[in-house]
């Protein structure tokens, strides 16, 4: 194989390296070593430092020493050559590494435990059926990873862990060194595990802001992001409900005029408003609509169908304003222009409805429907509705 090859073979298994690294740390500060003495054929527990927020991967070492033997190299040290647990879960080098290179003649077993209680009764009684993990063939030397996603030894709420160990030696004392390191995912180590995103989602989802949607997934991540970037998620439940309420508040707003999400926002607020006008609940409506057209994003027909309402509730000066209103946004919208006449005949200026009735009687106010039937349906609606009549019959024969 020439020179080249060999450098693209490697380059390649670069790659595959990095890419295949966690992104976290070994925490060498807050591993576990111990030198645990115990005394001929007994049995002790012992309980490793408390495990950081974040703890996703455990690597620990248990080597039996003789007298005098001190250990050559320690657990932290040896890892240094282990970027992340996915060299160890290759089950080569990486975990070859781990084994210490001495041992003492004599041998034990040992237990993993996750509470006080199960590992105090394993001293009473040396049962490990209790234990998360058990090591009952005696061994000089141990070492293995624990792993979050594999070992019931380790889940997201776990804090600390308990060795068991029972001396197989029967005459005298054994020297025993515990060495447990904890592998610290970054993102997680903020606190932020899934329990505690659902909580902040959820709140969420009660807000008046989100309540407004129809889907309100968008802009209740958009806060989680932002209150998760800020804060750890033990300092946010440090904080005051006051000052809750207003991290909540000032990332609602920001989150609601994302462009996105305000999008999606105002689009459900006009579906919720036309299915409302659809169903004959004007009242409803109006607010809707409203809302669309006070952030400044209504469209013209946005200002067709909130005069139309207007109308439809007698609110005949209101209905005139919002539709001139209309008529400036887009001068073409025939929508806009048949309800200002009808909001022009009903208040009593037959005139000006006269004017535009017949200015675009030949014309369709969409691509199916003519403006001629929309004034019958429309007049239809507005008898049943109580409105002013006298002059319905007036518009129609013109027409003719």
């Amino acid at each position: 194989m020439n020179l080249k090859k060999i450098l693209v073979l490697f380059l390649i298994s670069s790659f595959y390296n990095v890419t295949a690294q966690k992104d976290g740390y070994w925490d060498k500060e807050r591993a576990t070593t111990k030198e645990i003495i115990v005394s001929a054929g007994d049995r002790i527990t012992v309980k490793t430092e408390d495990l950081p927020v974040g703890t996703t991967e455990v690597v620990y070492r248990v080597t039996l020493l003789d007298e005098n033997q001190q250990m050559t190299n320690s657990l932290v040290s040896v890892l240094k050559a282990i970027p992340d647990p996915y060299g160890i879960g290759q089950g080569s080098a990486g975990a070859v590494l781990l084994m210490s290179k001495i041992s003492g003649d004599d041998k034990c077993t040992y237990a993993l435990f996750t509470s006080d209680s199960n590992a105090k009764k394993y001293i009473d009684n040396g049962k490990v059926s209790d234990a998360c993990h058990a090591q009952t063939e005696p061994v000089s030397k141990d070492a293995k990873r624990l792993s979050l996603d594999k070992s019931s030894c380790l889940n997201s709420n776990t804090t600390t862990i308990w060795f068991g160990f029972e001396s197989k030696n029967w005459l005298l004392k054994q020297k025993i060194v515990l060495e447990v390191v904890p592998w610290v995912d970054t993102k997680l180590n903020r606190g932020w595990n899934v329990d505690n995103k659902n909580e902040i989602v959820s709140l969420c989802k009660t807000s008046t802001m989100a309540q407004k949607m129809a889907n309100s997934d968008d802009f209740c991540v958009c806060i989680l992001d932002k209150i998760m970037k800020q804060y750890r998620y033990g300092e946010f439940q440090k904080l005051l409900a006051i000052e809750k309420t207003k991290v909540y508040k000032d990332f609602g707003n920001t989150c609601y005029n994302d462009a996105s999400i305000s999008k999606n926002v105002y689009n459900d607020l006009r579906t919720q408003a036309n299915t409302l006008i659809r169903l004959q609940k004007y009242n409803e409506a109006i607010p809707k609509l409203n809302t669309i057209i006070a952030a400044g994003k209504a469209t013209a027909f946005d200002y067709s169908s909130i005069g139309y309402s207007y109308i439809l509730t007698k609110q005949y000066a209101k209905a005139i304003k919002f539709l001139k209103e209309g008529e400036k946004l887009d001068d073409t919208e025939l929508l806009v222009k048949l309800n200002l006449a009808h909001a022009y005949l009903v208040s009593d200026d037959y005139g000006q409805a006269k004017a535009i009735y017949k200015k675009y009687q030949s014309q369709n106010v969409t691509d199916s429907l003519s403006w001629i039937e929309k004034t019958k349906q429309d007049f239809a609606l507005f008898k049943k509705a109580g409105l002013p009549s006298s002059d319905f019959d007036r518009i129609l024969k013109l027409y003719n």
